[in-house]
C-alpha cells in the first residue's frame, strides 16, 4: 500500500504506513500537526496537536494539554481521499513527513493537493 500525493501535475508515491502533516494556521499563526495511518480502508487520522485555540480551532472536549500543545484524537472514519489547500496568507503550505523524509507542499495558494492510498499511484 502506498501513500499517493498529487500536487499540480506531479504525483508522488510513498511506501508508508503512516505520515504526519503540519502547517501554520492562517489566522492564529500557530502550528497544527496531525498523524495519519495509511490503511486498506483509506487514510485515517489518529492523533492531532495544536499549540493554542482560536479562530476555527476549537478543541474537542476530550483534548488534553501537554508541554508541546493541546492534543486530541480526531473523530473521523478513514477517508478515501484528503484534499489540502493553502490560503497563501502564512507564506507556506503543508509539511508532509513519511518514511523518514519530509516534503514541503502547497506553498502557493493556487496549488491544490490531494492525498489517497493505493497499490499503484499512477
Amino acid at each position: 500500500m502506498s501513500l499517493c500525493v498529487a500536487a499540480g501535475a506531479a504525483v508522488l508515491s510513498l511506501a508508508a504506513s503512516s505520515f504526519t502533516l503540519s502547517w501554520t494556521h492562517s489566522v492564529e499563526h500557530v502550528e497544527w500537526w496531525e498523524r495519519w495511518e495509511v490503511t486498506g480502508a483509506g487514510l485515517r487520522p489518529v492523533e492531532a496537536r495544536i499549540q493554542g485555540s482560536g479562530a476555527g480551532m476549537e478543541l474537542p472536549p476530550d483534548g488534553w494539554r501537554e508541554a508541546d500543545g493541546w492534543h486530541y484524537v480526531p473523530r473521523l472514519p478513514p477517508q478515501r481521499e484528503v484534499r489540502l489547500a493553502a490560503s497563501g496568507v502564512t507564506g507556506g503550505g503543508w509539511r508532509l513527513c513519511a518514511a523518514g523524509r519530509c516534503h514541503e507542499l502547497g506553498a502557493r495558494a493556487t496549488e491544490g493537493i490531494r492525498l489517497w492510498q493505493s497499490v499503484d499511484c499512477g
